[in-house]
């Protein structure tokens, strides 16, 4: 008898997670990734660079991520040279981030059974968030050009070395999802453009007044990423089918 009622209980179980096949999706991930960076600030020229990021994930669910991101990287730009900073300001910051951001990915807010072409696009996202940059810059603090000084070397440009400043992300990109055996999102590819605004002036260093100098606009910098990510922990079932099959 007990064996009858193992055998119904196995049968049972494999015949529920059959029918779940494709809704499911795990509660939690984890991703690094890596990111070209280019700052847009108030110096002249600006370098590109790589930086690194890690993440906590959380998935609402499977198209909503919400992540906890430490990144480090570095920013650097201008020059002793004219065309490289018309008043020869030269910056390098080292410096790491703390963000908390979310991603809305389309298949969130359409409904895509049965189509082929949504079914490709329901993985596009745009997401915002918020953190904190803690800038570590060395810079060229001091004019060595007379314009618009009367005394070259005379002027120092103000600013701070070191700064803790908040920053917007603006987020958007396409996520590659791969499968499993129980047709699961377990591991996922990113390909991004974040666009982050910095406030306040310690980006690269200088907070020179706008009677003086252009500065009309926030420091921001740009990054061209990519991360994978591996999902774990609860297993959840979606309102509709995560991998659809033709």
């Amino acid at each position: 008898m007990k064996k009858y009622i193992l055998f119904l209980v196995i049968t049972f179980a494999a015949i529920t997670a059959k029918a779940q096949s494709g809704y499911n999706y795990q509660e939690f991930g984890i991703g690094a990734g890596a990111s070209y960076i280019r700052g847009y600030t108030n110096v002249t020229r600006q370098d590109n660079h790589p930086a690194f990021n890690v993440n906590f994930i959380y998935n609402y669910n499977p198209y909503v991520p919400i992540e906890a991101e430490v990144q480090v990287g570095t920013l650097s730009g201008g020059g002793l040279l004219p065309t490289q900073d018309p008043y020869g300001r030269v910056y390098s910051n080292n410096y790491k981030a703390l963000i908390i951001h979310g991603d809305f990915q389309l298949g969130a807010g359409i409904d895509y059974s049965g189509d082929w072409l949504l079914q490709i696009l329901k993985d596009f996202y745009v997401g915002t968030g918020a953190g904190l940059i803690s800038n570590t810059v060395t810079v060229q603090r001091y004019s060595i050009y007379a314009p618009p000084y009367p005394q070259p070397g005379y002027y120092k440009f103000p600013g701070h070395d070191n700064s803790l400043d908040l920053m917007l992300p603006l987020r958007v990109g396409y996520e590659f999802k791969i499968y499993d055996s129980y047709n699961e999102p377990s591991v996922a590819i990113d390909v991004g453009y974040v666009h982050t605004f910095v406030f306040n002036e310690g980006l690269d260093g200088y907070d020179d007044p706008p009677s003086k100098f252009k500065n009309n606009a926030p420091d921001q910098y740009r990054q061209i990423t990519i991360m994978v990510k591996y999902f774990f922990g609860n297993v959840t079932s979606y309102n509709k089918l995560i991998r659809e099959f033709k």
